[in-house]
């Protein structure tokens, strides 16, 4: 209840800022300057309140419209360093993002950028993957994550699990803006931006500032037989300043969260001598009685973050990133079910020993990067990154022998040792004064190396001391690769981008054991030249057509060849024989910049052959569902996305942001699929990818204080089988459509403070990505910077 009450009490608390602020006829504060790039753009707060008062009351005399925030959709080249990115890409900053979502943890700055879903169960959680406008969830070795230049993309997998990005190295509060560029069209980035490259920039204090932000949320959750209010608290605070030629920017961040069930206990009937079980089918249309809630999962989290910056000449400058961050999380179960004598039971079932455990983990993300700054024709960057999984833990039982007990044995699944490293150097030579060639180049490598042992253990609650091994995965790949890239302007209103990659790919090391079998893995070695185009037509200087074209190679993780996962309820197993796929990526793109605002239409398609899909199936042999990665011939996706945003639309201070895009995710060819009862793969829309995508968001400033916004995210129907038997929806394991609405209010108190009430899923939607997500949240920050 304590944890309830805080909440309640800082939502009551702000509201009564909010009220008393609303009154208020003396307070000064700072608008939001239209520059991402100033300190007044990261925060209204951050700038001398006697100036912004004046400049606002300049604009009232001039009768001039203020610009509002919102999502931004432009060319990259005008928002991303060098190498330039040649095609379409969408932008937030920390002002709109400040303005516009109730964000708690970094991945949610993303949440209204067209085509874009994260797939966030919970606040804290740790598998927020990514899904872009060509690829769904389970894909995240599709999508590249960087920030500042640092990648935090897991690609030691592709998965919803161990793949996703490392969101946690940085805090919230240091976020400067986040791009998102689409498609795979840059030579400088890998083959994995088949679905496209997120840039996350933090902030760079160039004079001495303090931060700390308190966030309180509450949810509270009604579905089958389980009725609660769960809770997340988090506190965090940045530090940073400039001393000569030395910069810092410190940031710790503490949230303790509770969750909503993330799974629900199911079987085909319920289990013998008890009473309790709901009657329902699973997604496939089969039995599958609801026993209890499962993955109620309280979290403990610690991320603490250093950007240290050295300028070693007037050119040439050093910056050290290094984040770790800890996680500790048990997970809990609820039964429906009662014995004969009327007593709580778990009837033996397995899923409620495989939906309780503990989790333990500590991660180090360290990166170097030199970058030189000369103002001449030459320019470089050397980035050096090291990724440790220090410790990661999971302990878990055996079993439920009877009532609500537990066996004393059970797991321990340990992932610690497993890391990467990459390096990263390019060069660029900008174009002389009226030149026509920008031409930049570089080299890669990297290594991504797997350690995952399960063993039993006889008393997994007392930190489960090492028995005998259960099962294991292990091994690495690297991979090295030259690019080269010309950025030609050959005519006035003309540029031409031409571009190739060669990536060189080997894995090595592969161990498997399970079932008292051990097999080393045979080496693998793959190659491919991916060559890119892009041709951009200024029709007039507030308008361009963009045609873009270009192939890319993602060669398989080291995850997906060699890891094998028996915790919990997650069963994976292994294919050493996969083959990279290859895809062909096109897009013709029309951007207009609008009075206030942008407008931009994408026609895309995109041929996938060899695409790397993970299935859930029973295979011969195993009692239970288990996960596989297969190569699928071909999958074709070609679409069309809208995107816009417009300031002062009918009324002063009212601006409208949104996008719509629609897919058609085929699969051409699968020969290699063998379906239940004769179905088949081919001609069926591909796993995970709705065709339809929507986001609206409204933003209201009647001052420059105050802004309130109503936002709304669509998805469509989607599969997640690739032959589409997963036909029935609203039941634990299916892929719903959803409509979700979240509301906003935020106030600048003063020059230094300032707070905010939201709602996110204001209708109280019910519906399930596999999961159960979160119902309707009332989320409250109060907020100071000095």
């Amino acid at each position: 209840m304590d944890r309830i009450s805080g909440t309640r009490r800082l939502a009551f608390a702000i509201a009564a800022a909010l009220a008393a602020a609303a009154h208020a006829e003396d307070t000064t504060v700072v608008p939001i300057a239209a520059s991402a790039s100033s300190d007044a753009a990261a925060d209204p707060s951050r700038s001398d309140a006697a100036a912004a008062d004046a400049a606002d009351r300049a604009r009232r005399d001039a009768h001039e419209p203020a610009r509002l925030p919102g999502v931004e959709v432009r060319a990259a080249s005008a928002a991303v360093e060098t190498p330039a990115f040649p095609a379409s890409a969408a932008t937030i900053d920390a002002a709109r993002i400040d303005a516009t979502i109730n964000a708690v943890d970094v991945e949610d700055a993303i949440k209204y950028l067209p085509s874009l879903f994260v797939r966030k169960r919970n606040y804290g959680d740790t598998q927020p993957v990514l899904a872009t406008r060509t690829w769904g969830v389970g894909s995240s070795a599709r999508t590249l994550v960087y920030v500042d230049d640092i990648p935090i993309s897991a690609l030691i997998a592709n998965n919803n699990t161990l793949g996703a990005p490392r969101w946690g190295v940085v805090s919230p509060q240091e976020v400067g803006g986040v791009t998102m560029l689409y498609g795979p069209f840059s030579a400088a980035y890998a083959g994995n931006s088949i679905g496209g490259v997120l840039r996350i920039d933090t902030r760079e204090p160039e004079r001495g500032e303090f931060s700390f932000a308190q966030t309180e949320a509450l949810q509270s959750l009604d579905q089958y037989r389980t009725h609660g209010d769960y809770a997340t608290s988090q506190t965090g605070a940045t530090f940073g300043g400039r001393s000569g030629a030395f910069s810092w920017f410190v940031g710790a961040n503490l949230q303790n969260s509770f969750s909503q069930p993330l799974s629900y206990v199911t079987a085909a009937s319920p289990p013998a001598g008890t009473s309790g079980a709901i009657d329902a089918t699973n997604k496939l249309g089969q039995p599958a009685d609801v026993l209890g809630a499962g993955g109620l999962l309280h979290t403990r989290q610690t991320s603490l973050d250093a950007k240290l910056g050295y300028d070693l000449a007037s050119w040439l400058h050093a910056t050290y990133l290094v984040g770790y961050w800890r996680n500790d999380a048990d997970s809990y179960v609820q039964t429906y079910l009662t014995d004969a004598d009327g007593r709580p039971s778990y009837g033996g079932a397995a899923g409620f020993a495989s939906n309780t455990y503990d989790l333990q983990e500590e991660h180090l993300m360290q990166g170097l990067a030199l970058r030189t700054d000369g103002g001449g024709r030459w320019d470089g960057e050397v980035v050096v990154t090291y990724y440790d999984f220090l410790r990661d833990r999971q302990l878990s039982p055996a079993g439920t022998p009877s009532g609500t007990e537990f066996t004393p044995n059970g797991r321990r699944a340990d992932l610690g040792g497993t890391n990467w490293a990459t390096f990263d150097l390019e060069s660029v030579r900008h174009a002389a004064p009226g030149g026509a060639h920008e031409l930049s180049f570089g080299a890669h490598a990297d290594e991504y190396t797997l350690k995952n042992p399960t063993r039993n253990t006889a008393a997994w609650r007392d930190g489960g001391s090492a028995g005998g091994l259960f099962s294991a995965g292990s091994g690495k790949t690297d991979t090295y690769a030259l690019w080269a890239q010309d950025a030609w302007t050959f005519a006035p209103a003309w540029r031409a981008t031409l571009g190739g990659r060669y990536e060189r790919w080997r894995a090595s090391d592969g161990f498997n054991f399970s079932g008292g079998t051990a097999i080393v893995q045979p080496n693998r070695d793959d190659g491919a030249f991916s060559p890119k185009a892009t041709l951009q037509w200024s029709v007039a200087t507030d308008a361009r057509v963009t045609a873009s074209l270009a192939r890319a190679v993602r060669f398989p993780t080291v995850a997906e060849l060699y890891q094998i996962v028996s915790t919990g309820s997650t069963f994976v197993s292994p294919n050493p024989d996969l083959k990279a796929e290859r895809a062909t990526s096109g897009e013709l793109a029309f951007e207009h910049e609008l009075d206030g605002g942008e407008l931009r239409v994408a026609l895309f398609r995109e041929d996938t052959r060899d695409a790397l899909v993970a299935q859930t199936s029973t295979l011969d042999g195993a009692p239970v569902p288990v996960s596989f990665v297969q190569n699928v011939g071909k999958i074709r996706n070609r679409g069309v996305e809208l995107a816009a945003r417009k300031g002062d639309l009918l009324v002063r201070g009212l601006e409208l942001s949104g996008s719509v895009t629609f897919v058609d995710s085929t699969i051409v060819s699968d020969p290699g699929f063998v379906g239940t009862n004769g179905s088949t793969a081919t001609g069926k829309h591909a796993p995970n990818v709705p065709r339809w995508r929507a986001s609206a968001v409204a933003t209201y400033r009647p001052d420059a204080r105050w802004s309130l916004t109503l936002a709304g995210r669509y998805s469509g129907t989607q599969y997640s089988t690739l032959d589409n038997a997963d036909a029935v929806a609203h039941v634990f394991g299916a892929f719903d459509r959803f409509l979700v609405f979240d509301a906003r209010v935020r106030c600048a108190l003063d020059a230094h403070w300032s707070a905010a009430l939201g709602i996110d899923n204001l209708g109280d939607e019910k519906y399930f990505l596999y999961h159960p997500f979160p119902a309707r949240t009332l989320v409250a920050e109060l907020e100071a910077t000095f």
